[in-house]
């Protein structure tokens, strides 16, 4: 007759010398994630168009309603939150950007180029204080020290919101 204890040795000893299945190497498809374009606080702005946003980021419109003068704060370049910017709202690749600014400050048509920051605390320190900033960053990045806009009525994690994060294959 056997006895349980034994039985119960016999499956932990087989369980432990079988190995774990693999991991798969396809990882399961991430939902995209919105690109949340914040303004400093004081900013009246609650909403702006595709197009509008296109001239804000392309550097055609040099102040909000307010008179105030628009400043541009963009993360590095080959961040995927640039790169989302880059391909929605500006509709070109990160050297034709470089092109348009360099043409824009020569001939004058841009009068300041973005700023470029690494991190996104670093965007959203740099938006809460420069009065007529503007930028970008993932909804989970933002807090309550900027202010989220509204691209054509609609908010990040609407169904309906344009501008969604296209993570890189790895």
């Amino acid at each position: 007759m056997i006895r349980y204890p034994a039985i119960i040795l016999v499956i932990l000893t087989t369980a432990a010398l079988v190995e774990p299945m693999p991991q798969s190497r396809v990882r399961a498809a991430r939902p995209k994630e919105s690109l949340a374009i914040i303004v400093n606080r004081d900013n009246p702005i609650e909403n702006l168009s595709m197009a509008e946003l296109r001239t804000v980021f392309l550097g055609e419109r040099s102040h909000w309603a307010n008179g105030r003068r628009i400043t541009l704060v963009m993360m590095e370049p080959g961040q995927p939150e640039r790169d989302t910017l880059l391909r929605d709202v500006c509709r070109m690749s990160e050297s034709d950007l470089r092109r348009r600014y360099l043409q824009g400050l020569l001939t004058g048509e841009v009068l300041v180029s973005p700023k470029t920051l690494a991190s996104p605390v670093g965007v959203r320190k740099f938006v809460f204080n420069v009065p007529g900033a503007i930028g970008y960053l993932r909804p989970e990045d933002v807090d309550d020290s900027v202010k989220v806009v509204r691209i054509d009525g609609h908010l990040p994690g609407d169904a309906e919101y344009p501008l969604k994060i296209s993570e890189r294959s790895e």
